[in-house]
């Protein structure tokens, strides 16, 4: 079966700085794989070159089989991608702002209408779209930018951070509306999150990486097992054992994402 994602030797730098150093990745058809580690481990570089957003050699990277260096369109038309930062127009309605996602996605023109309802309703959101995004909660914003993500009906969904500043209730509805979709249509999925819980609740495998490496890769019972704790253990525990001291740092580092997340709470 080929893989939805594979990487293979992925070696990237800024400058003197190596963000991601020779990885090996696969993630399956169908699954939601999480990429975990601290803030500067790789994982949003890794995710960019996944995405055609960074140029990378051929033979690389390549998703469902396509190489994302020779056929950077044809990846991009299997992709729904929503980034850290904030990609929905407070100015318009939520109708609207998933209407453009589908003129910029290329959806046939005679199916756009009723894709754009399908997406909306996919995430909640048919009693509000006809509402400016600016009102909406953070919650709400975020599902939102799901749902032009999944206009054009993606074979793979990226979700770069997707609950980041978000209260427990609403991280909860944004991975209870991920879960469906991908029940309904067998979508794979590919997220890094900083929250160790919803990485052992939602993902079936995760990857650990640290200074541009993947450390290890199981499902998060797998990797819990393998600590061979004396006690109770959890995602949390893992992700100390390979990212270390770097947790501290990480905790610091967060605020500023965090901060970036407050502001879809008051988007206009």
């Amino acid at each position: 079966m080929t893989a939805a994602v594979s990487v293979r030797g992925l070696r990237y730098a800024f400058g003197d700085t190596v963000a991601v150093d020779g990885i090996d990745l696969d993630v399956e058809p169908g699954e939601i794989f999480g990429l975990l580690g601290p803030n500067g481990a790789g994982k949003t570089t890794t995710i960019r070159a996944i995405t055609t957003l960074l140029p990378v050699p051929r033979d690389t990277v390549s998703v469902f089989g396509i190489d994302v260096r020779r056929r950077r369109i044809a990846v991009r038309r299997l992709i729904g991608y929503v980034p850290q930062m904030l990609s929905a127009d407070g100015a318009l309605t939520g109708r609207e702002n998933v209407s453009l996602f589908a003129r910029l996605y290329d959806v046939p023109r005679r199916e756009r209408s009723a894709r754009v309802d399908e997406a909306i309703a996919a995430m909640g959101l048919t009693e509000a779209a006809e509402r400016p995004a600016g009102t909406y909660s953070g919650g709400m914003v975020r599902r939102l930018e799901l749902a032009q993500a999944l206009v054009s009906s993606p074979q793979l969904l990226v979700l770069d951070e997707p609950t980041i500043g978000l209260d427990p209730v609403a991280r909860a509805g944004v991975w209870e509306r991920i879960a469906q979709v991908r029940r309904e249509t067998g979508m794979t999925v590919l997220v890094t999150t900083h929250y160790m819980d919803e990485a052992e609740q939602s993902c079936d495998r995760v990857a650990l990486m640290h200074r541009g490496h993947v450390r290890a890769v199981g499902t998060p019972a797998e990797l819990i097992a393998s600590l061979d704790a004396a006690g109770p253990a959890n995602l949390d525990d893992v992700f100390r054992v390979y990212a270390g001291d770097d947790w501290h740092e990480e905790t610091k580092g967060l605020g500023n994402v965090r901060q970036t997340r407050r502001t879809a709470a008051r988007l206009g």
